[in-house]
């Protein structure tokens, strides 16, 4: 029901925005714009492909999403679902799972976007990052310890200070288009129940409001850094649990000959509101070995410490992607994301250190695994 919905919606909204445009000049600034995107998966080993068979290789997928984006002039507006989300239960945020996003921009100047809605929290590097536009089939186990998305407001300001006049159209997220200068993203909203490292609040329970911030500093493509902060009280769903609190620290540039090093760092406490602390530390090398073919690396490890227990664990990915469809033979990074609109990755992820016992906030892999990826973009 929920399907034939959303295909009704959005035949009616063509249908009228088509209309409209066609018998008043006066909106020829108004532009309705559709996206989408597909991750098949198929892999061994026990990691992020949701099957309980004992089959030895197991098939499935990451993201099935569809979206549109809303602009004229200053106010935009953008809608994004993902069909490989549960559809059948409403959160904290006020709407079922599957709506990634949703949310209005008003953008006053590059200086100053304001944003209302079901936003991405601006709170890890890695995380905030499309997930079309990473290296190696996922994200890694850090990413659960994002605040995800939650409803609220978000005030954010890019290309700031050496009047680079970069493009700023407000919906960025991370650090999507090469910028000089400075930026900031300052949030406030619900509780972030999303993220695995808080417990959904009940009927029985007390929310509260998160906080969180990002400062960061480009030089074009060479270098971006970023540090965030911000905290999700009662992290348990409970009232007077522990906050859970985020540190995280990011470092990404890319060079002229086609290499890319990324640094990102975790810090984080209250993990579900107990006494439960986790470290990551994840490093990541790609090059090109031809013009369409990467090389990957990345290395994450992880140091926790649950009521005095500590552990750690190890996850290093290795592979190759292939851009099937390749647009531009540049090796920047703007036309890697132009190519990874059709892109295969394959990975051999290789674990170490106390898998079986890390608890983490989720999504470990905890035996060597082989993963292969096939993306489509629109």
């Amino acid at each position: 029901k929920i399907m034939i919905k959303l295909i009704i919606n959005i035949v009616l909204i063509t249908i009228v925005t088509t209309t409209a445009n066609a018998k008043d000049k006066k909106v020829k600034d108004t532009k309705l714009t559709f996206c989408g995107m597909t991750q098949i998966v198929a892999g061994t080993g026990d990691g992020y492909i949701k099957d309980d068979s004992s089959s030895s290789v197991k098939f499935g997928t990451h993201r099935i999403r569809l979206g549109w984006k809303f602009v004229s002039k200053d106010i935009k507006g953008k809608v994004l679902l993902d069909f490989n989300q549960p559809a059948d239960k409403k959160e904290d945020v006020g709407a079922y799972k599957m709506v990634k996003d949703a949310y209005l921009v008003y953008k006053f100047s590059d200086e100053l976007v304001v944003k209302a809605g079901i936003v991405k929290t601006p709170v890890g590097m890695g995380f905030t990052m499309s997930g079309w536009n990473i290296d190696a089939v996922t994200k890694s186990f850090d990413r659960q310890l994002a605040f995800d998305r939650i409803n609220g407001i978000m005030i954010s300001g890019r290309d700031i200070g050496m009047k680079n006049d970069a493009i700023v159209n407000g919906f960025e997220t991370g650090h999507e288009r090469p910028m000089k200068g400075f930026g900031y993203d300052l949030m406030f909203g619900n509780q972030a129940s999303r993220s695995n490292a808080v417990v959904p609040s009940d009927e029985n329970s007390s929310e509260d409001n998160a906080y969180m911030a990002r400062i960061h500093f480009d030089l074009d493509e060479a270098f971006h850094f970023e540090i965030s902060s911000g905290v999700s009280p009662n992290a348990s769903g409970f009232k007077n649990s522990k906050p859970y609190k985020v540190l995280n620290i990011g470092v990404d540039s890319h060079f002229n000959n086609g290499k890319n090093i990324k640094f990102e760092y975790y810090k984080v406490s209250g993990i579900k509101g107990v006494e439960h602390k986790m470290n990551t530390f994840a490093s990541t090398y790609t090059q090109y070995l031809t013009s369409n073919i990467e090389f990957i690396i990345k290395d994450i490890l992880g140091y926790e410490d649950e009521n005095n227990i500590k552990r750690d664990v190890r996850n290093t990915y290795i592979g190759l992607n292939y851009y099937l469809n390749q647009t531009n033979t540049n090796l920047n990074r703007m036309s890697k994301r132009q190519n990874n609109e059709q892109v295969i990755k394959i990975n051999y992820i290789a674990t170490s250190g106390d898998t079986k016992d890390f608890v983490g906030a989720g999504n470990v892999y905890k035996a060597n695994s082989i993963v292969m990826l096939y993306q489509f973009k629109f």
